[in-house]
């Protein structure tokens, strides 16, 4: 009788081997999904504290192939406790995956048998720390420089499929330099 590990007791590769990184063509289901966590979020968090919620990352952007993961922007005021905040989320039903400094990730859809069918990251930021936005938006204003973005993941798909990390890391120059011209070229819009 094989005993089933639960997700937090699995190593990094497991947790790699069973999540792997898998593109698909753009999807308008992803609008509705990001709707559908935007109000959950807004019903559960205090509203005094929510400053901004985004749909964020390539899901967000029309015509390009991304990850069938819905990425959320949530930023709260300066004076709210991100822990706090963080636990009202964890309460509805998400799980935290990491914590850096400002920062709180957390996470819906992963399951011991892999991915649901509805996956999110939460992104819980306070307000201004959003470059996301920008490069968002920059890839929607230029839809070639969005091209390349694909072409880019297309590429590194299949080298970093189980290693999420390293299919990250290989993106961050690109975002980088995108996202600095991004926010010169609409400096002041968030």
């Amino acid at each position: 009788m094989k005993v089933e590990k639960e997700l937090s007791e699995m190593s990094l590769n497991e947790l790699w081997e069973l999540f792997p990184i898998f593109l698909v063509e753009h999807n308008d289901k992803w609008d509705a999904f990001y709707s559908e966590m935007e109000a959950k979020l807004r019903c559960v968090l205090p509203q005094h504290s929510i400053k901004r919620i985004s749909h964020i990352g390539s899901t967000a952007v029309p015509g390009i192939w991304a990850k069938d993961i819905v990425d959320v922007l949530v930023e709260i005021s300066t004076d709210s406790n991100i822990e706090c905040i963080a636990q009202l989320i964890e309460r509805s039903g998400l799980l935290q995956m990491s914590t850096e400094d400002r920062r709180i990730s957390l996470n819906s859809g992963y399951t011991k048998n892999g991915f649901a069918d509805k996956v999110f990251h939460i992104h819980l930021r306070y307000v201004g720390d959003n470059d996301e936005l920008y490069f968002r938006d920059y890839l929607k204003d230029h839809p070639q420089i969005a091209k390349e973005y694909e072409t880019l993941k297309l590429g590194l798909w299949k080298q970093f499929e189980h290693n999420r990390d390293a299919y990250t890391e290989a993106k961050t120059k690109f975002i980088r330099k995108w996202t600095a011209v991004a926010k010169s070229d609409y400096a002041g819009r968030y």
